[in-house]
């Protein structure tokens, strides 16, 4: 579903919206309310556009190609100076998705905007709402083909390619109109990022500025005869099951009010987590393809879904069986009945559909309830068994935040064995993980989030092997100090795919990697360094990095604190070599 900007698409899942909405338009049209007036160079303009965002904080790299831009939203707001773009692109992604709005990222043209495109991917995967802005070369030198210092060929068709919306800025009098364009594109369900060159010599220039609202298109609706027969298939449910994904964020009340009407159990995707918070009694969670969420679908009569995209690795392939009687909201209609076959599909915004169909709502059958209830534990029990000696690490995490706090995740074993799912999550904007699922972008989300919220503690969790790939934002997190723990869970290497090779194939390729030593690399960049080592080190270790304020870097020794008693190894096939295969 393609609902939100997260998932979001995402606000949190396949759904969009700046936080993962299930389908809002994306708040108002950017546009001032001012009349004509004059600015004396892009900078200007750039930080009028975003004061009307919203956005206090932007992120990127200096460069001859954006200098009059960062100079004015160094003067006038905060400039973040990251160490590589797409670091700048994720944690404005980060900044986004933490407060359910958009984030600001600054790069240079040619390579530098290269270096931005796969932070922009995940942006479009995940639709959260993204203003990219990099440099371009003098508008007289743009398409020739010359040469020119930072030029590319056709970069605008990679932007393209890669973001929701892409455009030139034609001249300095069109500056305001494009930028204003794009962040309402951005920002519109489903959202994405949305990218805007810039050539220099615009940037240099005086312009006027004549801001005009923008009209947000009307969001679709299901007609009442729609609705009509999905609340009677609703009403008629003895045993119902809710799925939430990302595109449900911006429904939560009416999710919840949902949950109590119906008794009905709530299955989340990744992206959902948090739409109704995870310590509900009716919340089970991103536990659909575990034994005992299987068995719950077989026996559910009335499967209810609300933005979400049913992506692979929380459907065993689209493996997983659904009930018969499917009901699905959706604000992008090619996610309707796209993966599972659906009774009635309902296109529209995600908190007025389900309140549309609250008045069908009948109570579940007894012992409904309390059966998702009881599973509801079945289900943490066996997962906190499972992963042995982490579990001391989850349940401190948990203890030492407030329940207002991010909690950003990398893609890595502790993330994708029970950061995903055990890690109680009561907010859809404290859920920021890559939805793409590419390594190395958790502690540049975190960053962004962490200065998004600085009234709130950030934990990352990273692997070693996903670290190096950005190492120098270290870096950052010591010259910004916001208020975030990094935990970095060091097994030497790329642990997910050294474990499918150990179980599925004869030798390891690539998976075994020089880890640095993380005290002496804390200790050269400035920050405080703290190490896990055995179970019982875990909560008094993270009651001091949470409770210091500032940024603290926590190894966990995998080595030292023992294994998890079966080793983790993702959900997909590994062909020619897995079970069946």
């Amino acid at each position: 579903m393609r609902q939100d900007r997260h998932d979001g698409h995402h606000g949190p899942d396949g759904h969009h919206g700046p936080a993962g909405s299930a389908g809002s338009a994306g708040s108002a049209g950017p546009g001032g309310p001012g009349g004509p007036g004059r600015y004396g160079n892009g900078g200007e303009l750039l930080v009028t556009v975003l004061r009307e965002l919203g956005i206090d904080t932007v992120f990127g790299i200096v460069s001859v190609h954006n200098l009059p831009l960062v100079e004015a939203v160094d003067r006038e707001l905060r400039f973040v100076p990251v160490r590589h773009e797409a670091t700048a692109v994720n944690a404005a992604d980060a900044y986004g998705r933490a407060r359910g709005t958009i984030g600001c990222a600054l790069t240079s043209t040619g390579t530098g905007a290269g270096n931005a495109a796969g932070s922009l991917i995940e942006a479009l995967a995940s639709g959260t709402s993204v203003l990219h802005i990099t440099g371009q070369v003098e508008s007289a030198f743009l398409g020739s083909g010359r040469g020119f210092i930072h030029e590319t060929k056709d970069q605008l068709g990679m932007l393209r390619a890669v973001s929701k919306y892409a455009a030139t800025v034609p001249s300095a009098d069109a500056a305001g109109r494009v930028l204003r364009e794009a962040a309402h594109a951005a920002l519109t369900a489903p959202g994405g990022p949305a990218s805007v060159e810039w050539p220099i010599d615009l940037q240099y220039a005086a312009g006027t500025d004549a801001p005009a609202p923008i009209t947000a298109p009307a969001l679709p609706a299901p007609t009442e005869g729609e609705l009509a027969a999905a609340g009677a298939l609703l009403a008629s449910a003895r045993r119902p099951l809710i799925w939430a994904g990302g595109g449900a964020a911006r429904a939560r009340t009416e999710l919840a009010d949902l949950l109590t009407a119906t008794g009905a159990g709530l299955l989340t995707s990744n992206s959902g987590r948090g739409t109704v918070p995870e310590d509900h009694p009716q919340v089970i969670g991103n536990f659909a393809t575990t034994p005992a969420g299987r068995a719950l679908l077989a026996d559910a009569d009335v499967l209810l879904t609300v933005g979400t995209h049913f992506r692979s690795n929380e459907t065993a392939d689209y493996g997983l069986e659904l009930p018969p009687s499917h009901i699905q909201i959706d604000l992008d209609a090619a996610a309707l009945g796209r993966v599972y076959p659906v009774d009635h599909a309902l296109r529209g915004d995600a908190a007025a559909v389900v309140a549309a169909l609250l008045p069908y709502a009948g109570a579940a059958e007894p012992g409904w309830t309390d059966r998702v209830t009881a599973i509801r534990g079945e289900v943490r029990a066996a997962l906190h068994d499972t992963i042995g000696p982490q579990a001391a690490i989850c349940d401190a995490i948990r203890a030492a935040l407030p329940r207002r706090a991010v909690v950003a995740r990398d893609v890595t074993i502790p993330s994708s064995s029970w950061g995903n799912r055990l890690l109680a999550v009561h907010d859809p904007r404290d859920n920021v993980f890559p939805r793409g699922g590419g390594i190395g972008q958790g502690l540049g989300m975190g960053i962004g989030a962490a200065l998004a919220r600085p009234q709130d503690p950030t934990v990352v969790i990273a692997g070693d092997g996903g670290l190096a790939v950005h190492l120098g934002e270290l870096l950052t997190l010591a010259q910004e100090r916001p208020r975030l723990t990094l935990l970095v869970f060091n097994d030497g290497g790329y642990g997910v795919l050294r474990n499918m090779q150990d179980r599925y194939g004869e030798r390891r390729s690539g998976v075994d990697l020089v880890t640095p030593d993380f005290e002496r690399l804390a200790g050269a960049c400035g920050l405080p360094y703290l190490r896990i080592a055995a179970a019982e080190h875990a909560r008094p270790v993270l009651d001091r990095a949470v409770a210091s304020g500032g940024p603290t870097l926590v190894e966990v020794d995998l080595a030292a604190l023992g294994p998890m008693k079966t080793p983790f190894t993702p959900p997909v096939k590994i062909h020619g070599r897995g079970p069946g295969q």
